[in-house]
């Protein structure tokens, strides 16, 4: 009696496994960077370059290869899409998507000091210095920084922090790029409502300068108005009333455009970054990093951006700047800059 009063049981359904076709074989490598930004020699570099991390520790035949799961990743990071969007169009579950893109984004950040790095040895320092002086003027130059904001969906805990100057809620990412828009620092760390010049200040880059830094002769970086002008760290004039100091003003403009520009090639490349990313903020930062440091890889291999071509900048020997003998701050050092490159 009882069993005619239970209800009848589903039928237990088939499992499927889906996505086992690679696109690699199929898309030429036009077709490739349009959906993976990467070209069919990239991708496999990638995938040598993580596989030990990604391999699957199984013999199953429906495992994940490292291939799928990094064009998975890629494909995610380019378009910014749903992860169940991502999933139907490459024929995953949701939940194969997510795990991927957890797996391949801690795979690029274990890597990333090997792609994004300070500068310490004399041949990079000095190959970054000439690049800048030959593209703008600006002698003794290291890189320039600024912070961009990632739009987030708006977190449960602290959730005012995370609402920026311009009323969406945000991660601001510090970033320090060298004359052909490669990151050589990344600091995502802080919500959207902090400021640059706090962010900066509890960098470890801050801490390097502010330890390591031996005057003018060693470099500078570039930064707006929102920073402190430091020895390290040179800002334009607030209130400009001589001839150097508006041509100062002018030529650190645009030398500093490259970082405002290599943001938007960044977002460009990677859409994940141009829209509301729906994870959690700590993942997001993550994701950031992974992105910039697809993005470096991208430039050493001359991937070229679709619909965007680019070419960088090299000389030999940095030009020479005389030592700075006063007194060592922001607003001296400046004005030292200013007086012996931009008088004329």
């Amino acid at each position: 009696m009882a069993a005619l009063l239970m209800p009848p049981l589903r039928p237990r359904k088939d499992r499927v496994f889906r996505g086992t076709i690679s696109h690699l074989t199929n898309l030429n490598d036009d077709e490739l960077r349009r959906r993976y930004r990467f070209g069919k020699d990239s991708i496999a570099y990638l995938c040598n370059l993580l596989q030990d991390r990604l391999r699957r520790p199984t013999n199953k035949a429906t495992a994940l290869t490292v291939e799928q799961q990094v064009c998975i990743a890629l494909r995610f990071y380019a378009s910014g899409s749903f992860l169940q969007v991502i999933g139907d169009t490459l024929g995953y579950d949701k939940g194969t998507v997510s795990r991927v893109v957890n797996d391949v984004t801690d795979a690029l950040i274990d890597i990333k000091d090997d792609f994004v790095s300070w500068p310490t040895d004399v041949d990079s320092i000095n190959r970054i210095k000439c690049g800048f002086y030959r593209q703008s003027n600006f002698p003794n130059v290291l890189g320039c920084i600024d912070c961009t904001h990632v739009r987030i969906q708006a977190p449960s805990d602290d959730e005012p922090s995370y609402v920026n100057r311009k009323g969406y809620h945000s991660i601001n990412v510090q970033a320090v790029c060298d004359f052909e828009g490669r990151f050589t620092n990344i600091f995502a760390n802080w919500p959207g409502s902090t400021h640059d010049s706090h962010i900066f200040n509890t960098s470890t880059l801050s801490n390097h300068l502010q330890t390591n830094h031996r005057g003018l002769i060693d470099g500078v970086i570039l930064g707006d108005s929102g920073y402190a002008c430091r020895p390290y760290l040179l800002t334009p004039y607030a209130n400009p009333t001589e001839r150097h100091q508006q041509r100062f003003n002018g030529c650190h403009a645009s030398t500093r455009s490259v970082i405002e520009r290599t943001f938007g090639i960044l977002k460009r490349r990677f859409h994940v970054l141009h829209s509301e990313v729906r994870m959690k903020p700590e993942k997001v930062c993550r994701i950031f990093g992974a992105c910039a440091v697809l993005h470096n890889i991208a430039l050493s291999r001359n991937e070229p951006l679709v619909n965007d071509d680019g070419a960088g900048v090299r000389l030999d020997q940095p030009v020479q700047v005389p030592a700075f003998l006063g007194v060592q701050d922001g607003r001296n050092t400046r004005e030292h800059v200013a007086r012996l490159f931009f008088n004329q």
